[in-house]
């Protein structure tokens, strides 16, 4: 077997290669954010580094099913353990990043009833420059290759690099404020602008990684997605009409990555018997119509005279 070489192993043109990028960025801006939230004092920055941390962790997380995934599409069984496994990744990512929020906001009102903490404006600025271009940067870098490869972990990241440039912009607004009124009647507001600052920025991203584990959630418990389930049910409907069946039942899931699709034909009990190969032809009419056919969809299709089996 071929080493991979290190173009190759931060290969931005594959979803691997996208995730191993950006968790090394993470890594390298947790470990800095953390350095220079303790030289300069401020929480929201150390806040800001252990954020990157906790999202570096799941993105670790995230490359290893992404590599479970590819490495057993060829097992049906395996394969859709596995997507469920997806979907838990994105609920786990979302709930432990809410967490980390409301920490830090706990921290921060307490901080604040405290009479808030003084810092080095200038360090803190520096820091939060450098990790907004960083973060802009790699965000760009990884819509740019997501156009191509439609990765919901890989869209979930770029989310995730947003999120972190805005909450770092914030920072360097407050710290520029902070920096301004140094030496002026103002200078007492400094020792409250980073634990208020940390406080807003926290009510903002909290709620926000909540969508995701919502979608995650539903698709746990197999909500049927309703613009996917209006689709199959159509194509059902003209296919009924156009072959003279009598009825059909449809049972439609989004699981991860997969769609799974189910349906259920009712076949008049006095229609001519058909060859394998007949009823094999409407399978593949059935599925044509459908689309998206690919290693994410599961689609079954059964003919029968009796409804109790459909239901």
């Amino acid at each position: 077997m071929q080493t991979p070489t290190r173009s190759s192993f931060f290969d931005i043109t594959s979803e691997q290669g996208l995730l191993r990028t950006s968790i090394a960025v993470t890594l390298f801006i947790a470990v800095i954010g953390i350095a220079f939230g303790l030289a300069s004092g401020s929480f929201s920055i150390v806040f800001d580094g252990v954020y990157s941390l906790v999202d570096a962790s799941m993105s670790g997380l995230s490359l290893v099913v992404v590599r479970l995934i590819t490495a057993h599409t060829t097992s049906v069984q395996m394969s859709r353990k596995l997507r469920e496994r997806f979907t838990m990744v994105l609920a786990l990512n979302g709930i432990l990043l809410s967490g980390v929020a409301i920490y830090a906001l706990i921290n921060a009102v307490s901080s604040l009833l405290q009479g808030g903490r003084h810092l080095e404006f200038g360090i803190a600025m520096v820091y939060a420059v450098l990790t907004v271009i960083a973060c802009v940067t790699i965000a760009a870098v990884e819509a740019r290759a997501n156009r191509k490869l439609g990765s919901d972990f890989v869209r979930m990241d770029v989310k995730g690099w947003v999120m972190s440039a805005s909450i770092t912009a914030a920072l360097l607004i407050a710290f520029c404020f902070g920096y301004a009124v140094q030496g002026t009647s103002l200078e007492w507001v400094s020792p409250y602008i980073d634990p208020a600052v940390l406080a807003l920025v926290c009510l903002v991203i909290v709620p926000l990684p909540m969508s995701v584990v919502r979608q995650a959630m539903s698709e746990i418990f197999l909500v049927t997605p309703g613009d996917l389930k209006l689709h199959v049910d159509e194509v059902a409907k003209a296919f009924v009409a156009r072959h003279g069946l009598q009825s059909y039942r449809a049972y439609v899931a989004k699981v991860g990555r997969s769609r799974e699709i189910e349906l259920y034909f009712i076949v008049p009990k006095a229609m001519a018997a058909k060859t394998i190969d007949e009823w094999d032809a409407w399978r593949n009419e059935i599925g044509d119509a459908v689309g998206g056919e690919g290693p994410d969809r599961w689609l079954t299709v059964v003919f029968t005279g009796d409804p109790e089996w459909a239901e």
